[in-house]
């Protein structure tokens, strides 16, 4: 998630420093940050981080949490930066790619009102970049021949910066709504399971073909109405829930994970207390499906809870396409805000294994959505939805929350996974 810093006035030049990929990482024995000072400075950086093909060095192939350009853009702050220049790295660049990074920008940026004060945060478009690097002995192929040949290094710029910018600003509320279900068992009770779902989508923007109204059917219309479903069925059982189940209908995804963000800093039962987070973002409505996608269970023992649910059903377990980044996708949602709260998470998705249509049908179909219709006017009603693959995702999740919330045993993280942090300080401080 971006945060473009718009309320920051910059009166004077300033330097440039680029810092790599603006990275600290000691468990990787990683620091862009060594041989620069970028204090009072502009730290100017490259997207994404180190290549690697080891599992063991920055995942390999899957992204870490540390190429997220807010980790990247409040890593700068923390190390005295007046602000942040992310430059995108991809080797199919063209202006296209371009006119879709101002497209994420064309909507109303939305923040928290006791965020701290905005610091200058820009992506800067490749094609200009000769502007950064005059005089610093190198340029943008010589950076990303860096990236290749993993020789990435920082240095000092010759070039300054000042900006002033035109902004409004208005003050608007958006509420998370929060249901409850308790549990039976005089033990068990006391501890609960967080089912999500963001509520928001874009609002009005650019109109494509004449359309300017970003419906966001099932992104997350979809999720919203799986989870009204799942709190509608378990409550109908609830004799035979032994712990506590939480439903939020979130707002503000869509604007940087702001409700979610917001529930973990103000939780209505201690975060040590909650077992895990079922994040509903999206319900299969391509067709009826037989394998089943965990994103995050890498991370968790979820995954163990995830197999058996699969199991029971009759489901294989799936993975997003290669040519799709799985590690990626669990931090574009608001799983991510629990996770980084320590609270084990997962998304789930339909694999593309279906009943009646080829998995080439289903990528075909899976592409076209991503390309043509996530995040455009063009996710409404007017798209065919198999209502009977829906149904079987949200029998999934019920059948998934009810082995969740009748076991003894609790998710954990896997040993060195980011999160873990996080969910050994909230038990340490009881929070």
């Amino acid at each position: 998630m971006y945060s473009a810093g718009e309320q920051t006035f910059i009166p004077n030049p300033i330097p440039l420093v680029f810092v790599g990929y603006g990275i600290i990482a000691p468990e990787f024995d990683h620091n862009d940050y060594q041989s620069v000072d970028v204090e009072g400075k502009i730290a100017v950086m490259l997207s994404g981080e180190p290549a690697s093909d080891d599992p063991g060095f920055f995942y390999g192939k899957d992204e870490t949490i540390y190429s997220r350009p807010d980790a990247k853009q409040r890593l700068a702050i923390s190390r005295g930066a007046s602000g942040s220049i992310i430059i995108p790295y991809d080797k199919r660049w063209d202006n296209s790619l371009w006119e879709n990074y101002k497209m994420q920008f064309a909507f109303e940026n939305v923040k928290l009102p006791y965020n701290a004060s905005d610091n200058f945060s820009i992506l800067f478009n490749p094609d200009s970049s000769k502007k950064i690097f005059s005089g610093s002995g190198y340029g943008l192929e010589d950076i990303y021949n860096m990236h290749i040949e993993s020789s990435m290094k920082s240095f000092p710029l010759k070039t300054e910066l000042s900006f002033r910018g035109s902004f409004k600003e208005r003050e608007f509320t958006a509420k998370n709504v929060i249901g409850f279900i308790e549990g039976n068992d005089p033990v068990l009770k006391n501890s609960y399971l967080i089912i999500s779902a963001h509520y928001d989508h874009l609002g009005i923007g650019p109109a494509v073909k004449g359309d300017s109204v970003y419906n966001g059917v099932q992104d997350n219309a979809m999720g919203v109405a799986a989870l009204l479903q799942l709190a509608k069925a378990l409550k109908g059982n609830q004799s035979k829930i032994k712990r506590s189940v939480i439903f939020i209908f979130l707002t503000g995804e869509e604007k940087g994970l702001i409700g979610s963000g917001f529930y973990v800093e103000h939780p209505v039962v201690p975060l040590y207390k909650t077992i895990a987070d079922i994040n509903v973002d999206g319900i299969a409505a391509f067709d009826e499906f037989k394998s089943i996608i965990g994103v995050g269970t890498e991370f968790s023992s979820l995954n163990k809870f995830f197999n058996k649910t699969a199991d029971e059903l009759g489901l294989s377990i799936g993975r997003i396409p290669d040519s799709f980044d799985q590690t990626n996708a669990f931090y574009m949602s608001d799983q991510l805000s629990f996770a980084l709260a320590g609270i084990p998470s997962i998304l789930t998705m339909d694999g593309i294994d279906y009943k009646h249509i080829s998995k080439e049908e289903g990528m075909k179909r899976f592409i076209n959505y991503s390309e043509n219709i996530y995040h455009t006017p063009f996710d409404d009603l007017n798209q065919k939805i198999n209502f009977n693959a829906a149904i079987e995702h949200i029998n999934f999740l019920y059948r998934f929350s009810l082995n969740l919330l009748n076991s003894k045993e609790v998710p954990e993280w896997n040993k060195e996974v980011p999160f873990i942090g996080a969910r050994l300080r909230s038990i340490a401080e009881k929070r």
